[in-house]
């Protein structure tokens, strides 16, 4: 079975990307799946049954949903295989636009958005600098050069990776993108044992545990502090 993982800001476009290329895989007689992570609530799942795309979703609640993601996309794999998908897409939304991790060996889409602004792409972390395909959406409501001013900022950020604008609502752009999919992704017979392209933020604090109270007697483990300009600064 072919993985794809798919991530990108809140509200990018996502969900809409996938359903319009798995709907142009479909018309291939490609059958694929998909693998919705989430935090608190969702309602995207009912847009793929919709669609009649096969789709199990998971809510990291507390946890971050990213290291969520990392538990259980081998669980989620392995139902993809027993479903006998072709293709299994993996959304997940990289909410602090640090990870949303993608693995080695794995083919690795992120969503970005002509909305989100020109600084936007190098505000990015190995969401979008680790990618191996970059999908902007939302291209129909900014003028031509502001396309090809984003779109350069992108390819500036992630030099290597195929580029593609893709429109959420009427769908262009979703043959070539399930096109780079079904022709560029691996087969996989596991994803146990592969490696994150990059390492996850670390972070084990007094927060992490359930502390509320703000105050440096209350902070414990791995603190980042501040150094203010013309200020003190103290490490602890």
């Amino acid at each position: 079975m072919r993985l794809v993982t798919v991530s990108g800001p809140p509200s990018c476009g996502k969900t809409a990307v996938i359903l319009k290329t798995a709907g142009e895989l479909t018309r291939r007689e490609v059958q694929a799946g998909v693998i919705k992570f989430d935090c608190l609530a969702t309602d995207d799942d009912e847009r793929y049954r919709a669609a009649g795309i096969p789709v199990q979703k998971g809510l990291s609640g507390a946890l971050c949903p990213d290291h969520y993601f990392v538990s259980n996309i081998e669980t989620a794999f392995d139902w993809g295989k027993t479903e006998g998908f072709d293709l299994l897409f993996s959304e997940s939304a990289g909410l602090c636009n640090r990870c949303s991790p993608h693995i080695e060996g794995v083919t690795a889409v992120c969503v970005i958005d002509n909305l989100s602004g020109l600084s936007t792409p190098r505000k990015i972390g190995p969401m979008l600098k680790a990618a191996d395909i970059v999908v902007i959406t939302k291209g129909d409501i900014v003028s031509q050069a502001e396309r090809e001013v984003f779109a350069s900022r992108v390819r500036t950020a992630n030099p290597r990776a195929v580029v593609l604008h893709v429109g959420g609502l009427s769908g262009q752009g979703s043959y070539e993108l399930g096109t780079l999919l079904w022709d560029h992704a691996d087969e996989l017979d596991t994803v146990s044992g592969r490696k994150l392209r990059f390492p996850m933020p670390s972070a084990l604090c007094s927060y992490c545990l359930g502390e509320t109270r703000i105050g440096s007697e209350y902070q414990l483990g791995n603190v980042r502090s501040m150094s203010i300009d013309g200020g003190a600064h103290v490490e602890r």
